[in-house]
Order: C-alpha cells, then structure tokens, then sequence
C-alpha cells in the first residue's frame, strides 16, 4: 500500500468532504487520517487528509481526486508520503537551531530532506560537514546583497526546494525575495518583537523586568517578523535570572519552536488563510 497526504482549500460550502472521499474511493483509496476545519472570516474551508492506496500513480490519483472536486475549485496538492519535502537552511553565526534540526533529521525525527545549509558566515560549516550536506558561504553587505539573494534562490531552483528555513538567519530578505519565497520561508524570532528591538533583546528584557520569554515560528513576509503564525511558546522566568540565563532559556524555547514549526510544515499541516494559518496537530 502507498500512503497519500492531500490538503484542501476552498469557499466552504456543502458537499465538499463527500465528494472528496468519493474520489478517494476511486483511486482504491481508504482514510487513515483527516481534519477539517472552517474558517468563518475568510468563509474559507481547509481539509488534511491521509489515505493508503494500492494505486502507486500519483499522477493518476491526483486526475480522480480533482475531478470529484472540480466544482468546488479547490487548492490541491497531493503527495506521496515517502517523497519527503526538501529543505534548505539558513544560519548566520548562532547555531543552536541548525544543531537541533540537523539532530532531529539525523535521528529520523524530523520527516524531511535537507539538502544544503546557506550561511552568510562559516561559523556553521563543520557542522554541516560532520552530517555531509553542502555549505554555501554567502557574504551579504548591502552592496551585494542584491547578487547574494540571485543565488541562494538560484539554489533553491536548482535543488528543487520545498521550503527555507531561516535558523536564526541574521540577514533581512528583500521584499522581491519574500514575495518569491511566499509560503515557503520559515523565521524563527524571539517574541520580545517588536517591542525589544535590536541585537541584545534579552538583556532589554532583564532589564525590563519581564516574567515571560518566548518564540515565534512565522512565514516570511515583506513585513518583517509579521508574517502568518506558524507556532509559538513560552517559558516563565523571574527576578532572579540574569540576562546570561534568559539567553539560554530562549535558545531553548528557539529551537523547539522552530522545530515543531518545521515539522508541522514538511507534514503539510500547515495551511494558510489570508494572514493567518490553519494548522493540524
């Protein structure tokens, strides 16, 4: 049997779920997995579902599918699980996030091809040779970031990439670029934004005297560190931490967030809605 992801999005009207399994059933199909979810702001409707089929055609599945659904003029995409979705990343000089989402790859955690590292610096290339994917040093200033971002998405071309994800990539993608990489970049960013702003945030923060630090997994847009909410979380904290320590706590909070973000992503349970996303856990 071969396993299918398919996702779904349209005007919400009725119908849309029977007709859906009756092209299921066509390709041979049984469901193994589904949510749904209608979204009253937009009057969107936004489907996931999972389903095996002795049917190893995608192409031929995709054609049934979409034919039980043509009325509803749906966004399809359909993929077979096994074909995992390609990944580059982006590091600059912190590696704590690259670290933890080439461990969880590693490991088998982390359900997903990455193909390359892109960094502005080359603090993170032995990391990428001890996993054996390519490193591509990028200096960026602002006189060549123009020509920086022309390769770092003729590579994303040339691999074939699915999604980049910005590992604490300390460089601000042009608005060509983001409109380029729509809906699929992914930021990780403390959540002290905007309104602790600049290199040092958690130590604005102690400063401050905040009781909360947190992250935020976002889709990268012209607007910087607004985009789509992937994934968020927090950890408490108190008087008594110095600024040394909440540095630590939120590389923790980071990390997990980026990764939980990165795998909801590659999973295709994240679905977007204007400016806003719809997520399935």
């Amino acid at each position: 049997m071969e396993h299918y992801i398919l996702t779904l999005r349209c005007a919400d009207q009725p119908g849309i779920v029977r007709s859906l399994a009756e092209g299921i059933v066509q390709a041979k199909g049984n469901i193994t997995e589904s949510a749904q979810f209608s979204d009253p702001p937009t009057g969107l409707f936004c489907m996931r579902t999972s389903f095996e089929s002795p049917e190893d055609d995608t192409d031929a599945i995709r054609s049934l599918v979409a034919g039980a659904v043509h009325r509803f003029q749906p966004t399809l995409t359909l993929r077979r699980e096994s074909i995992r979705r390609r990944v580059l990343v982006m590091a600059s000089r912190f590696d704590h996030c690259v670290r933890d989402l080439l461990y969880r790859w590693d490991i088998g955690e982390l359900p997903a091809d990455l193909q390359l590292i892109v960094s502005n610096h080359e603090t993170c290339r032995p990391l990428a040779e001890r996993y054996g994917l390519p490193y591509h040093h990028i200096p960026v200033s602002a006189a060549t970031k123009p020509e920086a971002e022309r390769r770092l998405l003729d590579l994303v071309a040339e691999h074939e990439i699915d999604v980049v994800v910005l590992a604490r990539y300390m460089q601000v993608l042009s608005d060509e670029a983001c409109r380029k990489l729509e809906g699929r970049a992914i930021n990780i960013h403390h959540s002290f934004l905007p309104g602790f702003k600049g290199s040092r945030p958690y130590h604005q923060a102690y400063e401050r005297g905040v009781k909360l630090i947190g992250a935020t997994a976002h889709f990268v847009t012209p607007d910087l560190d607004e985009g789509p909410i992937i994934e968020q979380d927090v950890a408490r904290v108190g008087h008594g931490h110095t600024p040394e320590q909440l540095v630590a706590i939120g590389r923790d909070v980071e990390r997990l967030v980026l990764a939980r973000a990165v795998r909801l992503y590659v999973e295709d349970r994240v679905l977007l809605v204007g400016a806003r996303t719809v997520v399935f856990g």
